[in-house]
């Protein structure tokens, strides 16, 4: 294809072939994450889209699936960028701690090892991505096992990518989870993704690429003002602040960088 082998293809490749080629796999800037529907007043809690991000072991998905090869995402900008910010909030693998947050936002364990409201509504959650592609949909199978360890329903309902793309993600007609991938172009102001200007609607014709609908006055002024301060110290002290907002309300869940 266009873009190359895929990571699945590349270690099948190495395993048959290794002997004879070499090999060789480099930190890419495809950033591999899940769009969050935060409309739906049950990820609209940021205690529960951080309990999904703590319930998610993704070192494990790295090592089991991809040889070890695609790192951890911690946010958007890619550690190979000079302004990636190190010191933002991290999310480690912790089932203990999600489920206190998932109690603690009203999600206590039912019948059935599946969590409900006081209302008894079921914890349950659609995860969407494109159909066909193997390796997302093998992290869908895992995400979707470690979550119900949890005491989450997940339901996993993919669509062909013209569809995913063209109508359910660019309309946000998803009501859960939506995975899929980003450029993290270096030093690239992400204003189309985070910006409230940017949240596609039918009054403006479905412009813009905010899927998640995220609306954060403090994220906005940021992006404003990242492209108008060009003063290293001040600018960098910008990306800082925008990496941590990002990591700290969490409009959409890291997952990998892809290797090339």
């Amino acid at each position: 294809g266009a873009t190359g082998l895929s990571i699945d293809q590349a270690l099948s490749f190495e395993k048959r072939h290794g002997g004879d080629y070499q090999v060789i796999y480099k930190p890419g800037l495809i950033y591999e994450h899940l769009d969050v529907a935060l409309n739906n007043p049950v990820l609209s809690d940021v205690r529960v889209r951080r309990a999904l991000l703590h319930g998610i072991d993704r070192q494990a998905i790295s090592e089991k699936l991809f040889a070890g090869k695609q790192p951890i995402a911690h946010g958007q900008t890619n550690p190979l960028d000079s302004v990636y910010y190190d010191d933002a909030p991290k999310y480690t693998y912790d089932p203990e701690k999600a489920a206190e947050m998932l109690d603690e936002a009203g999600w206590p364990m039912g019948a059935g090892g599946i969590r409900r409201n006081a209302d008894g509504t079921a914890l349950q959650l659609d995860l969407m991505t494109t159909a066909g592609n193997k390796s997302r949909e093998l992290v869908q199978q895992v995400l979707q096992s470690q979550w119900k360890e949890l005491g989450i329903d997940v339901t996993i309902r993919n669509e062909p990518a013209r569809v995913f793309f063209g109508e359910t993600v660019s309309k946000r007609k998803f009501t859960g989870l939506a995975m899929f991938a980003w450029i993290s172009s270096p030093q690239s102001i992400p204003r189309s993704t985070l910006h409230s200007e940017m949240i596609p609607t039918e009054e403006n014709a479905w412009a813009g690429q905010n899927y998640t609908g995220y609306s954060s006055a403090k994220m906005d002024k940021i992006l404003d003002d990242l492209e108008l301060v060009c003063e290293p110290d001040a600018n960098r002290q910008l990306w800082e602040e925008m990496q941590t907002l990002y990591a700290t309300d969490l409009p959409a869940l890291p997952l990998y960088f892809r290797a090339n």
